[in-house]
């Protein structure tokens, strides 16, 4: 096991707390300065378990003088597909009940990759953020299932110039020591460099 992987057999209070030890004083989630990355992974099915400790983990941040930006990737994808339909996303539904959900999937993966890119709809909100006090955590990443991966992402991120440390919010399992499955249905993924929790 490297530094990298996450610990196995630890609770999901237990990581949290290794997070939050590792988010301050100094931030040392990532050992790449050109990516502050970390990623927070947790089952698909401790969804709603998350979301407390992601606030409370937020607060408790904040009170030791961190900014916290969370961004809300649902809210992004939402933003992507009603700017890139011209706010007709009832038109795009019935579209989805017409072709099918591969349909479906394909006009929201183009929406945000070409029409209006994931990466720099997140990069606008992170970079007025200063890299020096401020941590961005990404949360709701389930609303890009299936059309759009989270390494590809935290990739392009990099690429934009962000700075900010930021912290990825991963529904999806863990297979071996490093390969993550979104929503624990896709292949795994090795190529993360980030930090993984």
């Amino acid at each position: 096991m490297t530094a990298w992987q996450a610990p196995s057999g630890r609770s999901l209070k237990q990581r949290i707390e290794r997070l939050e030890a590792d988010l301050h004083p100094e931030v040392r989630i990532n050992a790449y300065h050109d990516q502050p990355y970390a990623v927070f992974r947790y089952d698909p099915a401790e969804e709603l378990a998350v979301r407390p400790e992601i606030q409370m983990l937020k607060t408790r941040l904040e009170k030791k003088g961190k900014q916290i930006l969370l961004v809300s990737l649902a809210e992004v994808v939402n933003e992507a597909l009603d700017s890139a339909l011209s706010g007709n996303l009832e038109r795009f539904y019935k579209a989805e009940v017409d072709q099918g959900v591969e349909a479906a999937v394909k006009t929201v993966h183009q929406i945000l990759t070409k029409k209006r890119p994931l990466d720099q709809l997140v990069a606008e909100r992170l970079n007025a953020l200063d890299p020096a006090n401020s941590i961005a955590f990404l949360v709701r990443a389930e609303a890009l299932y299936p059309a759009y991966r989270t390494s590809a992402l935290l990739d392009r991120l990099s690429k934009t110039g962000v700075r900010v440390p930021v912290v990825l919010f991963y529904p999806g399992t863990l297979e071996g020591v490093s390969g993550l499955k979104f929503m624990g249905a896709l292949e795994p993924e090795h190529n993360y460099r980030a930090r993984i929790y």
